[in-house]
């Protein structure tokens, strides 16, 4: 999705960073309505999936799928795929492509995802 006027700005990855994507629009949309319900918490998720995408120890809020969600496919390669639990029920959920330093956002949204319930 490309930007255009008005749209807000992205910020670049930092030095040894990973590049956030959207990969659909709805995604896209998703984060935007995050922004705007929980804009520090947001900006938090962010800052750690762009440092660190699959900590070594997951946290109570930043963990890995379970069980047929572990893992997706896009552009061809199947990838771990990751949660960030922003509030009680907005989450963000992530394919981390270490190859190309870059997490692709399948999924954003103020409420609990209902591939999970």
């Amino acid at each position: 999705m490309s930007a255009k006027r008005g749209d807000r700005a992205a910020p670049p990855p930092r030095t040894g960073g990973y590049a956030l994507c959207f990969a659909s629009n709805d995604a896209a949309k998703g984060w935007e309505d995050l922004c705007r319900q929980a804009a520090a918490n947001t900006r938090t998720a962010f800052d750690a999936i762009e440092a660190d995408p699959c900590p070594a120890v997951p946290t109570a809020r930043h963990h890995p799928l379970k069980g047929g969600l572990s893992t997706d496919t896009y552009g061809g390669k199947a990838l771990a795929q990751w949660q960030y639990e922003v509030t009680a029920g907005g989450r963000v959920w992530y394919l981390a492509d270490h190859e190309t330093r870059t997490c692709w956002i399948k999924h954003a949204g103020t409420g609990h995802p209902k591939a999970t319930d």
